[in-house]
Parts: structure tokens; C-alpha cells; sequence
């Protein structure tokens, strides 16, 4: 893979610190995943230091126009950053991907695990979303998994729960699989979604993720913004809970009719 990187990659800068993480992140249910990873970047002022070209896992399909002037075919972004902790020395990479491609998908892992490579990364995080029947009022909580026992036994220091078997989706699962054959370090952190509300973003399941995640890489950040738009959302989440009860309701109890006034008793 090494002649891909220098193809497919390109990396602006080649940081150097005493220990290296790599969070990796893709859109996914209640977008959970992305909103950990640019509040990260925001919050830290992680900088740009290389970015995978697009074309070679993306195909546009149409383009957008504005003010009847068709624009430049864009192509979703996948980009690397990068801080570094002052105090620790240890830095940490970010990955972005602003899509999910349609294939090529092993291709694009195996290119990303390439930098994790080169840059020395100790470790990859990722994140998704659990599906669970909780209700809107209650904290959602946190699932762990690792590439082996041993981290799953460190992941049970910060109270997450270990569900056994399950599957992951998508990318943010996929990169730790390929992580494992390479042997490199690797947990994923799920925030539980309600089932109702899978097809909206989630800070609330965001913000869990990422107080287990900024604890475990050793970092502080001010979670006050991501906290405050939880909030927001929880009315809108209540919203949706009724009314998908009320739809349930609608469908599976059988009306009662009133009787004929002439009927007897």
C-alpha cells in the first residue's frame, strides 16, 4: 500500500510527538460520529495536515446550481488533522470523511490505516450510534468495544457498558476490523439513539461519546455548547416520541365503537 499513499494521499505535514491517536469519524446514524469528531476539531483548533482525493472513491452524480449558474462538481471531503497536547506532548489525529462511498470502501480504510501507520498511531478510536428503546427524558448511555480483551477490560473502568456480541455498521466499524489485521490498537464508543428518532442528528448521544473519549485521551474541552444543543433537541425528541406512540397506538389497539342506542345491554 505504500506506493497508494503517495498517490491517493496527500499529506501536507508529517507531525512528530511522544505518543499519537487517531480518531476516525464518517456520517452514521443520528450523525453521532461526525458531530464528536468537528467539535473536536473546533474546540481543539486541530489543524489541517493532508487530505485523501476524492476521486478515486467518489463519483458526483449530479451538481448543485445558484442563481441559475451551475457550479464546479464537488466531491465529499476526507481530510486529516492534527493537535498536539502541550502538556503531554502526545498528539492526536483526527479523520474526517464527509461520505460513506458507495464501494471501494476496504480501499479507503487500508489508506487511512497507511497514515495511522506512518505517523506512528498508537491507537484508533471511532464512534457510533447503539440503537436502543429508551425514552427521551433518560441519559443515554455509552457502549464499548476493542480490538482485544485487554482494552475491553480498560473500557470497563470508565463505566461503559459491554453489551457481548453485536454488529457494527458502516466505515466506523469497518476501520477496527482492519485495525485488528494490522495490529493496531483499536475501541469504538456507541451512544445510544432511541428507535424513533434514527433519522435526526443526536448531540445528546454525541455529548456522552465524547465525555468517556476526551477522559480516556487524557484531554479537557469545554463541553458547554455541545451540552446547551442537547438540551435544545430533547423537545423536539419528546415531540417525536408521542407522536411515533400515538401512531403505534393507532395501528395495533382495535377501536371501540359506540353501540346502537337501540342495542341492549
Amino acid at each position: 500500500m505504500k506506493g497508494k499513499v503517495k498517490s491517493v494521499v496527500n499529506l501536507h505535514r508529517r507531525p512528530r510527538s511522544k505518543g499519537c491517536s487517531m480518531f476516525v469519524s464518517w456520517p452514521g446514524i443520528g450523525n453521532v460520529s461526525l458531530m464528536v469528531a468537528r467539535y473536536l476539531k473546533d474546540k481543539l483548533h486541530a489543524v489541517e495536515i493532508g487530505e485523501i482525493e476524492p476521486v478515486n472513491f467518489f463519483e458526483p452524480v449530479g451538481v448543485a446550481v445558484r442563481d441559475n449558474v451551475i457550479e464546479n462538481p464537488r466531491f465529499p471531503e476526507s481530510k486529516f488533522y492534527y493537535w498536539r497536547n502541550k502538556e503531554t506532548g502526545k498528539g492526536l489525529v483526527l479523520f474526517i470523511g464527509e461520505e460513506q462511498p458507495s464501494s471501494k470502501g476496504y480501499e479507503l480504510v487500508n489508506c487511512i490505516l497507511d497514515v495511522a501507520q506512518k505517523l506512528k498511531v498508537e491507537r484508533i478510536y471511532s464512534c457510533a450510534a447503539a440503537v436502543a428503546k429508551i425514552h427521551p427524558s433518560e441519559e443515554p448511555k455509552v457502549w464499548g468495544v476493542g480490538t482485544k480483551q485487554a482494552l475491553v477490560t480498560e473500557l470497563a473502568k470508565y463505566k461503559v457498558i459491554l453489551r457481548g456480541n453485536l454488529r457494527i455498521a458502516g466505515l466506523n466499524g469497518l476501520i477496527l476490523g482492519i485495525a485488528k489485521e494490522r495490529d493496531i490498537e483499536g475501541i469504538c464508543l456507541l451512544g445510544e439513539v432511541p428507535t424513533y428518532g434514527t433519522q435526526m442528528a443526536n448531540p445528546k448521544a454525541s455529548l456522552v461519546v465524547l465525555r468517556v473519549l476526551i477522559e480516556m485521551l487524557g484531554i479537557d474541552i469545554d463541553l458547554t455548547e455541545l451540552d446547551n444543543l442537547a438540551k435544545q433537541t430533547d423537545e423536539e425528541m419528546g415531540f417525536i416520541a408521542k407522536r411515533a406512540t400515538a401512531e403505534f397506538i393507532d395501528r395495533y389497539t382495535e377501536p371501540i365503537w359506540e353501540q346502537d342506542e337501540y342495542e341492549e345491554d
